[in-house]
């Protein structure tokens, strides 16, 4: 396998006590950076440093970047990857259920990022990686709240790279498809069947799929990228 990343680097990854946001700290860990992630509750991989954070929260999105930075240095790469749903149509989704899950997944990313910019646009180098979602550009039923908060974050990451790419900063969206994880497995046979018939792969990616496109995103290879939209998703979105 070829080593894409040759220069170790400080990467955070918020919420990577799980799921995708887990993944993505093993392979940054396996290439051999220094890695902290965020997380609410858990811990992430071995090797990583966990820090407690909540992203709907300015003060306490500093606090763990001031830890990291004492521990581990300036993180030089972000990948704002913690999220929630909260799916319901659209008659009965309620100010609440549309509010909270865009505060969280869009306004976390614009916190952990703008206090990530400090340190990057100090030393001239940045990767900004955010984590959206096929529905982001595709659509989903019951997911207004979801999909415009995950849509978000392509327009933030194209602004992003007209106002700090000459600062040697890039910034860019992954968006995964049906991703094997433990909700996708609580789906019945039926459903998943259902599901993997939309998709021209036939399957699910695993989480490992959805981290290795993020850490080339992150490594020295894709330094003239930025403001680009990878799907990850088995051809399901064609990168809609």
């Amino acid at each position: 396998m070829v080593q894409t990343t040759a220069t170790p680097r400080t990467v955070l990854i918020t919420g990577g006590n799980r799921g995708i946001g887990f993944a993505i700290a093993e392979e940054f860990l396996a290439q051999g950076h220094r890695v902290a992630v965020t997380a609410r509750s858990g811990e992430g991989p071995a090797g990583s440093l966990t820090v407690r954070a909540d992203v709907t929260d300015a003060a306490s999105i500093d606090a763990a970047f001031t830890e990291i930075e004492r521990e581990l240095g300036p993180v030089e790469v972000v990948v704002a990857n913690a999220g929630i749903t909260k799916d319901t149509l659209l008659m009965r989704m309620t100010e609440d259920d549309f509010d909270s899950v865009v505060n969280t997944n869009l306004g976390g990313a614009f916190r952990v990022v703008k206090r990530a910019s400090k340190g990057m646009l100090k030393a001239r180098f940045g990767r900004v990686v955010l984590i959206s979602s096929v529905v982001g550009l595709y659509g989903g039923p019951g997911q207004v709240n979801y999909s415009a908060s995950k849509a978000g974050l392509v327009g933030m990451a194209r602004s992003i790279t007209r106002e700090l790419g000459a600062r040697g900063i890039t910034a860019n969206v992954v968006a995964p498809g049906f991703i094997e994880t433990d909700m996708t497995a609580e789906l019945p046979d039926a459903t998943q069947a259902e599901y993997k018939k939309s998709i021209p792969a036939g399957r699910f990616a695993t989480p490992s799929e959805v981290a290795k496109a993020v850490a080339w995103l992150a490594s020295d290879d894709a330094g003239y990228i930025s403001g680009a939209v990878i799907p990850v998703d088995g051809g399901l979105g064609m990168g809609h």
